[in-house]
């Protein structure tokens, strides 16, 4: 039959798009197990015949025609006001909320089918990529601030999320096509995914960062099966085992150096490593997103020199979660980027070092407040160590959540 339409919203089920060809009965058992409430098809588009009569079944759906029908969709979507209309981090920071807990559960199972020897599907991970893109393009620094502060999560799908959100904004900022910021974003989703597949001893509890290095390396290997095997494109496939690689040639598996990696290999290096050092497995080592890209262009050979200055641009100076400590001697938080100025974001304040002590917190937009404050710099281990501060991720969350609140 021709599905014309899924009754309720795409949250309440795992197709990337409402309107299809439904003739496998896979697909059919997992819309009956889907939370819609009911379906409108197409009688004439469908291959409604007599009983007895043979029917002919529309061929599969090919990986390039799937990428145009969803590049119609996304045009589609642009002519709609209420699609992709700019919003404020304020606005836009409930909906990245819902959109993240959704990815979680997608991104988890399909993990857990990867361990199980189940191939993944690009409709299964293609509604997640779309949403984590329209929060972007909606407000591109509400959906990354949010993943830089939340913490109640499995790291690796979390990371996952991050990922692909940094991916989306980085080709945002380059103004890739529509196409290729998808495949962005399902490489950020999808590049990790053979952690999942690494051969572990029986009954295994353990930490995966535990293993021998070799034995992890081996993840961009079966990670690129895993990927392959659900139709997905080359592009993304090639990206998934490259972004281990290095500028000068010294990453792996192939060693590979300069343009001989691919465009989106090299953005996935670089918000790869990006997430990673800023948002450490346990809680240990480099947080802080400013002091990560200070370490990231100090980094010589790792990453392309150009599309790591573009990321900058799109995540700021001062990333949303920074903590900097401004010329009133007092910490605080970024918690919005400035447009026209990425050295003059807005922040949440929340920390007196004059007085010793938390003070009641204030949200100043450094771009606007005619030279009261300013940012000397990022706040070091030593600062935060003399703030004595609580619990710093769960701080982040509220303090991003306050702004959002007004």
């Amino acid at each position: 039959m021709f599905i014309h339409k899924l009754e309720g919203n795409w949250f309440s089920h795992p197709f990337w798009r409402g309107r299809f060809l439904l003739t496998d009965e896979d697909r059919l058992a997992r819309l009956r197990a889907s939370d819609v409430a009911a379906v409108i098809i197409d009688t004439e588009r469908g291959c409604d015949v007599e009983d007895g009569e043979p029917v002919a079944f529309m061929a599969p759906i090919t990986p390039r025609r799937r990428r145009q029908m969803l590049l119609e969709e996304q045009k589609a979507a642009q002519r709609q006001p209420n699609a992709l209309t700019p919003r404020s981090m304020a606005r836009e920071f409930g909906r990245a909320e819902q959109v993240a807990d959704m990815g979680v559960k997608v991104i988890s199972r399909a993990f857990i089918e990867a361990r199980l020897g189940k191939a993944i599907q690009p409709e299964v991970v293609a509604p997640v990529v779309e949403a984590v893109f329209a929060s972007v393009q909606r407000y591109p620094h509400a959906f990354n601030g949010l993943m830089r502060c939340k913490r109640d999560m499995e790291y690796l799908f979390r990371h996952a999320l991050a990922t692909a959100a940094l991916m989306i904004s980085l080709g945002r900022q380059m103004k890739l096509t529509h196409e290729q910021m998808h495949d962005a974003g399902l490489v950020g989703l999808l590049m990790d995914s053979g952690i999942a597949l690494l051969p572990v001893p029986d009954g295994w509890q353990g930490d995966w960062r535990d293993l021998p290095e070799r034995a992890v390396r081996e993840h961009v290997l079966f990670g690129r099966d895993f990927v392959a095997t659900g139709g997905f494109d080359e592009a993304v496939v090639r990206a998934c085992y490259e972004h281990h690689e290095r500028m000068d040639g010294t990453g792996y598996p192939e060693g590979v150096a300069g343009e001989g990696i691919s465009l989106l290999g090299r953005m996935a290096a670089i918000c790869d490593t990006y997430d990673d050092l800023a948002n450490p497995f346990d809680g240990d080592g480099v947080s802080d997103p400013a002091r990560v890209i200070e370490m990231m262009q100090g980094d010589a050979g790792a990453y392309d020199p150009d599309i790591l200055r573009e990321f900058i641009v799109a995540v700021g100076v001062y990333p949303v979660g920074s903590i900097v400590l401004l010329a009133s001697h007092r910490l605080a938080m970024v918690v919005d980027q400035n447009p026209d100025d990425p050295a003059m974001p807005t922040v949440r304040c929340f920390y007196s070092l004059k007085l010793g002590r938390a003070v009641a917190q204030e949200t100043v937009d450094l771009g606007n407040c005619y030279g009261k404050d300013r940012i000397v710099g990022a706040a070091d281990s030593a600062l935060l160590a003399q703030a004595n501060l609580p619990n710093l991720s769960q701080m982040r969350m509220k303090l991003l959540a306050a702004a959002c609140a007004g």
